[in-house]
């Protein structure tokens, strides 16, 4: 029986200024699934998460992208968006100006199409912040704005929560953080992983967030092409001996 498809790359090149990153990368993610996405550093690993979300700056040379059974190739990001795309930076922007709590209602109403109960939204933000042992406060804080690497990260899952994507894509999200901020956002993402229908692509090059989470596949990208797939069990044997055999 084969998987209901999600996600369907077809033999994606993609060049960032001209030079060429990404050679016939082939993916495909089902509904419901997690995979990881690893490799050594400037592999090419987030250019793959920036091409899928459509960010511009990404040309893709050839190849298709399918989301939900539609080419979205030519798409701008924010019909993914809408559509149900999620993608958590290595490196949050701050936005001055800008709550975190409006701009996650802003996005949701523009996911869904529908206004946001302000009550229900509000209790929702709390739950999800308490899980994430968020400050309350940080919710009338405009967005990352003097808020630590941590906090950062923590809120970018926070978003990925309320949301609901359909596809949240982890770029480095445990980059930077201390063992306990880890064990948190891990703990997000397997909020995630039960209370969504969402599916994962969680791109890392360490593997400490992964230990508490399902993992279906897990795919190994050496300078811009995927040389492996497997089940979790690939992890286990890039903690024991690297990437070497890889490269």
């Amino acid at each position: 029986m084969s998987k209901e498809l999600l996600l369907e790359v077809k033999n994606l090149n993609v060049s960032v200024e001209e030079k060429h990153i990404l050679h016939d990368v082939n993916l495909e993610i089902g509904k419901h699934e997690t995979h990881v996405l690893m490799g050594p550093n400037g592999t090419g690993k987030s250019t793959l998460g920036y091409t899928l979300v459509g960010n511009p700056r990404y040309q893709v040379e050839s190849g298709e992208i399918f989301f939900q059974g539609k080419n979205i190739t030519g798409e701008p990001v924010n019909e993914r968006a809408k559509s149900g795309m999620f993608l958590s930076f290595q490196n949050p922007l701050e936005v001055p100006g800008v709550t975190l709590s409006s701009f996650i209602r802003s996005a949701l109403e523009q996911k869904t199409g529908k206004r946001v109960r302000f009550y229900d939204f509000k209790k929702e933000l709390a739950e999800k912040m308490e899980l994430l042992q968020m400050d309350p406060s940080y919710a009338e804080r405009d967005l990352n704005v003097g808020f630590s690497g941590g906090e950062k990260k923590k809120a970018e899952i926070l978003q990925m929560l309320m949301l609901k994507p359909e596809l949240a894509i982890l770029d480095e999200t445990d980059s930077g953080l201390d063992v306990d901020a880890v064990r948190t956002v891990s703990k997000g993402i397997e909020e995630y992983q039960k209370s969504s229908k969402g599916s994962l692509l969680i791109i890392t090059h360490s593997t400490k967030i992964l230990e508490a989470l399902h993992v279906d596949y897990t795919h190994i990208m050496v300078e811009g092409h995927i040389v492996k797939t497997a089940d979790a069990s690939l992890i286990n044997e890039v903690n024991e001996n690297g990437f070497a055999k890889y490269e």
